[in-house]
């Protein structure tokens, strides 16, 4: 939201408020408070009529310093707040007494707010002699607009040459530099700057991220109101933020999530391929078996089928019951579906239409949302006369959750948990929370409740959501996946940019709907997106209202589905290895090429590859011919389905048919290559290949192979020595190779503990 007319006058109606004057500064083992007044305190006079800023500084963790401006102190804190950890912190507060110079620092690990107690208001965040960004004099400010309304204002410097990323997952500009971005999900598609995942975070290539800890609406204006600042403001008389030191991005989303919270691991089942009724198909079980049959006569392995909206009755959405026209027996279809091998999600919402026998019990409980008069807020967008759960009533979430247990207790094993966006800002909650910061908070409370659901049912690691909406620290539900595209290549390209958008906001995997969901994709737009959706943490068949099935488009489409699926299962003791870093360090599954490579400038922009995980590069192709232009950065990388070999850094040009996508190998990679691709939950470790691609004289590495479930892998320990590579394993009672890419392969025997093997 903007509140100057260029640099120098605000809009008609504006008042604007700034520190100017440090009045005093307390202080106290763990924080930092100074007191500003808003204007120069030459006599005492000047202490009457004049507003004070307050502004603290704390830390929850090492690292990350938290800064909270403060106008009018007597609000009422009503929630919802973010669930923020709150770790130990080696932390060090000195005032202008101790120091003999007017500045007061407050320093977290690495990190220092050094705060101008002298002059005119400035607060540099620094480590060590390298200055990160500064709140300067005309930074903070504390607002009132034409409407009477109040707002607090940050704006935090960017540098030359900095860029800007995160905020969500946003279809626009993967680099957020001259945007104007609101943080408030809404239903929108990917075609808008509108977004289902909204994060009040971002991270820069200048060494630190900024996190607001605020869940209720967010305006940023990046570079925008000012160009030489990030700015952000919130509705109120209070403003709380953490600046989070790197030094590198993949560092700095280490220490965003340790604060926001993890990922969950998810089970190595939800990697495999899964199949959808789309939404508004027609189907039945004799439908479902043949699309099922169907993959498995062609040879195209299936993990998971999903049953959309249209599972229940129309008008009924959601009762969670089974439509008994359309499936007369669904305990006795899931079993026959399950004896096939097959995991099964259906998708549910927190919307309780008033045709549903829910909504008249929720009514009586007192479970659904209500207006300020008490009735029941209701509207007729998406389904007739709808409710919507009130998930800050624990006896409502309880509620809902048993009824999602029926479900469970069927032999269902994963939810898409939809929509979640459009929440009302005029209700009333049942723990009092304040609406407008329900808003965004809503999801979280939403898919939470599902996904501790699953883990109570299922165990830990095998609860896994098919979610669209979040807000920060959403993260710790998985998968999300990325909503409702159109079917061409420009959507393709949009759906990727919002996918890296959101790693680089602390969420670790994603999905989205191979082919697009809107309209039906021609066979070219679908083959090109299969290989692209084949090579991301997690992969969907779904539309809207077209089958989404291979043979439904070409027989290539047939061969493309196999090839690209068995590829990743056979990629699975790695992915499921890249899988555990988001899982243990906050490191996404599908990463951009910044994060990977921070100190090469030639990423900072490119958001149409990615790296899917620490060692594959790729590039998918957004046009039928099959011309692609892709970044390599420095060293010798090789094609893993052709064995070429490129190097960088240079950008290059290609072509490739719908059987291939540039795929490359990072130089110095120990590839684990699985020996099953029939599915991906197997033992890793049992024939497993190290692949070796351009090992490098000296070079000395350790390979982690997991085990599915969290059990004990193995590990490999890789030695070059002039033309002799070693490989001394730990864990690998099952026969294991060694095959350097180029060169020869040596099969170890069970239980055999190192091979040698010629370069």
């Amino acid at each position: 939201m903007k509140f100057n007319d260029g640099y120098w006058q605000v809009l008609p109606g504006v008042t604007i408020l700034r520190p100017q004057a440090v009045d005093d500064v307390v202080v106290e083992p763990e924080s930092l408070t100074v007191y500003a007044a808003t204007g120069p305190l030459e006599k005492r006079g000047d202490t009457l009529n004049r507003p004070l800023v307050t502004v603290s500084f704390h830390s929850p963790m090492e690292d990350v310093v938290g800064v909270t401006i403060e106008h009018f102190q007597g609000g009422v804190n009503r929630g919802p707040r973010f669930e923020l950890a709150a770790g130990s912190a080696d932390v060090m507060v000195s005032g202008p007494d101790r120091t003999g110079e007017p500045v007061a620092t407050f320093r977290s690990g690495a990190l220092t707010a050094r705060v101008a107690t002298e002059g005119e208001w400035n607060v540099d965040f620094v480590t060590g002699d390298r200055q990160l960004t500064t709140s300067t004099s005309r930074s903070v400010g504390v607002i009132t607009d034409a409407a009477g309304r109040h707002f607090v204002r940050e704006q935090l410097t960017l540098g030359v040459g900095e860029h800007v990323y995160g905020l969500g997952e946003r279809f626009g500009a993967f680099v957020k530099n001259g945007q104007t971005v609101d943080i408030w999900n809404a239903d929108g598609g990917t075609a808008s700057d509108q977004a289902y995942k909204n994060v009040p975070f971002y991270l820069t290539d200048a060494g630190y991220g900024v996190f607001v800890d605020q869940p209720e609406k967010v305006s940023f204006e990046v570079g925008t109101e000012v160009v030489s600042r990030a700015q952000f403001s919130v509705e109120g008389q209070s403003l709380r933020y953490y600046v989070i030191y790197g030094p590198t991005p993949k560092d700095i989303l280490r220490k965003l999530t340790a604060l926001t919270g993890r990922p969950a691991r998810v089970p190595e089942w939800s990697y495999g391929l899964w199949l959808s009724t789309s939404f508004t198909t027609d189907y039945d079980e004799t439908t479902v078996t043949s699309f099922i049959d169907g993959m498995a006569e062609r040879d195209l392995p299936l993990s998971v089928f999903h049953f959309d909206c249209f599972w229940m009755r129309r008008f009924h959405w959601c009762d969670f019951v089974w439509d008994p026209a359309t499936f007369p027996d669904p305990e006795g279809m899931l079993a026959r579906l399950k004896a096939k091998g097959l995991k099964i999600c259906v998708w549910i919402n927190p919307y309780i239409a008033q045709r549903s026998a829910l909504f008249a019990e929720g009514r009586e409980l007192g479970y659904l949302v209500k207006n300020p008069d008490g009735s029941v807020w209701q509207w007729n967008l998406w389904q007739a006369g709808m409710g919507l759960v009130d998930f800050t009533n624990p006896d409502a979430t309880a509620w809902y959750q048993g009824k999602l247990k029926g479900l469970l207790d069927m032999g269902v094993d994963a939810f898409k948990t939809d929509f979640g966006e459009r929440i009302p800002t005029d209700v009333v909650w049942h723990d009092g929370s304040d609406p407008a910061g329900m808003h965004n908070y809503y999801t979280h409370l939403y898919n939470k409740a599902v996904f501790e659901l699953l883990e109570e049912e299922k165990g830990e690691g095998e609860a896994v959501l098919f979610a669209r909406s979040a807000t920060a620290g959403g993260q710790q539900f998985p998968v999300h996946w990325g909503g409702d595209c159109e079917s061409t290549f420009v959507s393709m390209a949009e759906s990727l940019r919002g996918g890296l958008s959101l790693a680089m906001s602390g969420f670790g995997y994603w999905s989205h709907d191979i082919g697009g969901f809107e309209g039906t994709p021609d066979p070219a737009v679908f083959k090109r997106w299969l290989a692209f959706g084949l090579l991301s943490s997690h992969s969907r068949l779904h539309g809207s209202d077209s089958y989404r099935v291979p043979w439904a488009f070409d027989e290539e489409a047939v061969d493309v589905t196999r090839l690209f699926t068995k590829l990743k299962l056979s990629l699975m003791p790695y992915l499921a290895r890249v899988g555990g870093e988001a899982h243990t360090a906050g490191a996404p599954v599908m990463r951009p090429m910044i994060l990977e490579f921070p100190g090469d400038r030639g990423t900072a922009g490119i958001d149409t590859q990615y790296m899917l995980g620490d060692a594959l590069l790729v590039a998918p192709v957004f046009n039928a011919v099959g011309d692609v232009s892709f970044y390599v950065p420095e060293g010798t990388w090789t094609h893993l389905l052709t064995g070429e070999r490129l190097t960088g850094p240079r950008w290059v040009n290609e072509r490739h048919g719908f059987d291939s996508l540039p795929l490359l190998v990072r130089p110095g990679t120990v590839l684990p290559v699985g020996a099953r691709t029939d599915r991906p939950d197997y033992d890793y470790v049992d024939g497993v290949t190290l692949q070796l691609f351009e090992i490098p004289d000296g070079h000395r590495s350790v390979t982690t192979v997991p085990r599915p479930g969290g059990a004990e892998g193995a590990t490999f320990t890789v030695e070059r020595d002039g033309d002799r590579i070693r490989v001394d394993a730990s864990g690998a009672t099952c026969p294991w190779s060694v095959r350097v890419i180029g060169g020869a392969e040596v099969r170890a025997a069970a239980g055999q503990s190192s091979v040698e093997v010629a370069v």
